[in-house]
């Protein structure tokens, strides 16, 4: 018998994770076979990270077992935003603040505002389609590619979709070549916004 945890719940450990693909599976306790757990049953905020012990429901999908509800033992249930999402928020409006100001000072024209808005929506799309692929086991998006949108402009985007969709929030090297990115583009804006000053 596999150790209950409260009614109807079950006690074990995450063996195995895949973050890119967003699935893993459970040890139960008490043995018996491996439970499939999806990123969607654990808790927003926190990444799963194998080795864990958890509790959780017995449910079914797509006709197989698999667990439903995962908690984390000792920990409070929270219903918040993933985890730097808040931040991710506020960050972009900042930067699109900041943006409306020099349009409204005549230091930007518009354009650029709407560029920056365009290729983030588009951005964000890409992450999404890598995001299902990465479910599906499909053909992923090169990371090049994700790179390169985030380079010129779209960085907004993907940052909002990192932490909404829950992906590419982990894996190194790719945050800290997504941030090289972010400080890149933002120095060429700063770099194009000092040209633009009159000459003394």
């Amino acid at each position: 018998m596999t150790e209950s945890e409260g009614e109807g719940r079950r006690r074990g450990v995450l063996a195995d994770w895949n973050d890119d693909r967003g699935f893993g599976f459970i040890v139960p306790t008490g043995g018996g076979p491996r439970v499939f757990a999806h990123v969607k049953a654990f808790p927003s905020g926190r990444r799963p990270v194998a080795g864990r012990e958890v509790t959780y429901a017995e449910g079914r999908e797509r006709g197989r077992p698999c667990a439903v509800d995962v908690r984390y033992p000792g920990a409070v249930p929270s219903a918040g935003a993933p985890a730097g999402m808040t931040g991710a928020i506020g960050f972009v409006t900042a930067f699109f603040a900041v943006l409306a100001i020099l349009v409204e000072i005549d230091r930007l024209p518009w354009g650029v505002v709407l560029g920056y808005g365009l290729v983030s929506v588009l951005t964000f799309l890409m992450y999404r389609a890598d995001k299902l692929a990465a479910r599906r086991g499909a053909q992923r998006a090169p990371e090049r590619v994700l790179h390169l949108a985030g380079l010129f402009g779209g960085w907004p985007g993907a940052l909002l979709a990192r932490h909404l969709l829950r992906h590419k929030t982990v894996k190194q090297p790719f945050r800290s070549v997504y941030w090289f990115t972010v400080a890149t583009n933002i120095a060429a804006l700063a770099g194009f916004l000092l040209s633009e000053l009159p000459r003394s």
